[in-house]
């Protein structure tokens, strides 16, 4: 195992007392070794995407762009994991502002609880191609 550090400074020693907290803590055998950056990072669970995604930032692009292009790797990637057919969801602080995508699957069209009620259901069924949503990526 390999472990980089670098000497606490006065101002690190106050905020760890502060929070009380220790990265170096690991209460488990099994672990990730935390990680910091200081003009970004990506994370994903395919390092190809991590990759584009942090070959956008390289190239001067933001978060977003860098989001983006990391969804769009992991659709090929990935393709069971993400892709267009599915949901997204953001919190994104951007020009001084949060904002919050929900990007999530309505109901279809032709659905009510009138209809599900004419087909003999008490409740929305777990299997099949009622409880299925409208894939909502594409109008986030």
């Amino acid at each position: 195992m390999i472990r980089l550090c670098r000497k606490l400074t006065s101002s690190d020693k106050e905020l760890n007392n502060l929070i009380n907290f220790d990265p170096l803590y690991q209460p488990y055998p099994s672990y990730r070794v935390p990680v910091y950056a200081k003009q970004g990072m990506v994370a994903t669970s395919q390092p190809l995407a991590a990759q584009a995604g942090l070959d956008v930032l390289k190239r001067g692009g933001n978060a977003i762009d860098a989001a983006i292009a990391t969804a769009a790797a992991l659709t090929v990637l990935e393709p069971t994991s993400n892709g267009i057919g599915g949901n997204a969801f953001a919190l994104v602080w951007t020009e001084g502002k949060l904002h919050g995508l929900n990007a999530s699957g309505p109901a279809p069209q032709g659905i009510s609880i009138e209809a599900l009620q004419a087909a003999g259901h008490t409740e929305m069924p777990k299997l099949g191609v009622v409880p299925v949503t409208v894939p909502g990526s594409p109008a986030g």
